[in-house]
């Protein structure tokens, strides 16, 4: 593909509450063995793109060791490659990212010094499947100077967290509001853009003479009149987990069968780093309806519509009714857990009950000492 691509993975949203207090959002736990930012790295490398630049920032460890290794995503090429950012110290700078324009402006050269002539700038916080050479395509078509992905919300989406965009018969947007409170469409940005990189260039640049720092306000906002901005409607599966409730959404969303064909067993393929654990475990007592069970579980209990990460431990006697277990967390005999997400690395007490509701998901999170002496 004649594009680079830049992953913007340095966000943080208090809509997360506790789950971002050790991890990027990008590096959320998604669907037993998958992390938020795999899904934009393997459409990248599935679109043929070569070259691709994660710019991280918010609390990035846990991202960054997830990415130490681009062979998972077939990026470790001789030329192209994945490339990781972070805020750098430099004689003319020395400033966290202060927006997504900013972050682009302060890796600017790494745009100058490729050669392929159009950027593809994705989210790393959404969950997707996408062909982006479709997407240019129809960019080129359009003639347009920026392409925008967009998707129409469901009735029960909070469009507040969101671009709203309204376009004409063309599909030219004519307006966009970022995060309003009240939406006048239900038409939705998903963070995905095309553009020409000699443009971007000269847009980056020209947000940092005048000290404006966010892409959409400053660039897509102020430009949407004077540039062509073009819509690319998107028909299938898409879902950003920014906020926890849209997390537990999503990763309930993995329960149902045609969203796991679709992501799991439909070309092509999503891919992440592979830890080398032992299959699931069930032992006698084990009793599991309609839920995900991930490599080195071992289950004595009751599991009833819910997602299990790597290495979980469920004692015996133990109900999980809807909730989402993250890596690593033991749970005590007699426990009962519903409606709720367990933190990584908890241990749960036994006998020991924790209720959420559909409405109002619980976080647990238990600073519990799993080995005493």
């Amino acid at each position: 593909m004649r594009a680079i691509g830049i992953v913007l993975a340095g966000g943080n949203s208090k809509r997360m509450r506790e789950l971002s207090n050790k991890r990027a959002i990008a590096a959320m736990p998604i669907a037993g063995s998958y992390r938020s930012i795999d899904f934009v790295l393997s459409n990248m490398s599935n679109s043929h793109i070569q070259r691709v630049a994660v710019f991280t920032q918010y609390n990035s460890r846990s991202l960054n060791e997830h990415l130490s290794s681009s062979k998972w995503w077939d990026f470790g090429r001789k030329q192209g490659g994945l490339f990781v950012f972070t805020p750098t110290i430099t004689a003319t700078s020395n400033d966290w990212y202060r927006g997504t324009a900013d972050a682009l402006y302060q890796n600017l050269q790494f745009l100058k010094n490729c050669h392929e002539p159009y950027v593809v700038i994705a989210s790393g916080d959404c969950v997707y499947k996408l062909d982006y050479n479709k997407v240019l395509e129809y960019h080129i078509e359009k003639k347009a100077d920026i392409t925008v992905v967009c998707k129409e919300a469901s009735a029960l989406e909070d469009l507040t967290r969101f671009g709203v965009v309204e376009t004409n018969g063309d599909n030219r947007i004519t307006q966009f509001d970022e995060k309003p409170m009240v939406a006048e469409s239900k038409m939705i940005s998903c963070g995905i853009y095309i553009v020409r990189r000699r443009q971007l260039i000269e847009f980056i640049e020209k947000c940092a003479a005048e000290d404006r720092y966010d892409f959409v306000r400053d660039i897509l906002v102020r430009y949407k009149n004077l540039k062509r901005i073009y819509a690319y409607k998107l028909d299938s599966y898409w879902s950003n987990i920014a906020s926890v409730e849209s997390y537990f959404k999503t990763n309930m969303d993995f329960l149902r069968r045609d969203i796991r064909e679709y992501f799991f067993r439909t070309y092509p393929e999503v891919y992440t780093k592979v830890d080398d654990l032992p299959p699931a475990k069930y032992n006698p007592g084990a009793e599991v309806r309609n839920s995900l069970v991930s490599s080195g579980c071992i289950l004595n209990g009751r599991v009833e519509n819910s997602v299990l990460f790597r290495k979980v431990f469920v004692g015996q006697n133990c109900v999980i009714r809807n909730s989402v277990i993250l890596n690593d967390v033991y749970i005590g005999n007699d426990t009962v857990i519903e409606n709720c997400i367990v933190e990584s690395r908890d241990t749960l007490r036994a006998n020991t009950r924790h209720i959420g509701t559909p409405e109002e998901v619980k976080i647990v999170i238990e600073k519990n000492e799993r080995y005493v002496i």
